[in-house]
């Protein structure tokens, strides 16, 4: 049996977003590790690609860990596909997408060091995604939140 102290807990920061093709499971954010990291698990459906532009971040690196399926992503305009067991650190500046060119879902876990994203930031693009029906997102909302949140938008190329 496992229990768990009001001090340490698993999953403390536990929330699911549906952000289009993406669910997003929040598990730890900055108030729970005194602001050192952030971890949340991606689910991709097939076939699918990210709806906001590409960007990158000059506050936190970004460490992706496939758990299942491939995510192909495109850092500074090379695609690497990361793979069940594989890591990619994607350090400060990078500008980086993702996509599932594959058939079948792919899921990963994404670490942020350190914790500056939070679930606001993806409750926000969910909004902003939800309210596009039979439509792409508004980009320029789209850039807004990311801006808010730290995350620079890439020029379309």
């Amino acid at each position: 049996m496992t229990t768990q102290s009001a001090r340490y807990r698993v999953n403390p920061s536990e929330e699911t977003i549906e952000l289009g093709f993406v669910t997003i499971r929040f598990l730890v954010t900055g108030g729970d590790s005194q602001g050192t990291v952030a971890m949340f698990e991606l689910l991709v459906a097939a076939r699918e690609k990210l709806m906001p532009p590409s960007h990158s971040h000059d506050a936190f690196e970004e460490t992706v860990y496939g758990i299942e399926g491939t995510l192909t992503w495109t850092v500074d305009g090379a695609p690497i596909e990361v793979a069940p067991g594989q890591a990619l650190c994607i350090p400060r500046g990078a500008v980086h997408r993702f996509d599932n060119e594959k058939d079948e879902p792919a899921r990963a876990l994404s670490v942020i060091s350190p914790a500056v994203l939070s679930p606001a930031f993806l409750r926000e693009m969910a909004e902003v995604t939800a309210k596009a029906v039979n439509s792409p997102p508004d980009r320029e909302r789209m850039i807004a939140v990311m801006l808010r949140h730290g995350l620079t938008p890439a020029l379309p190329a």
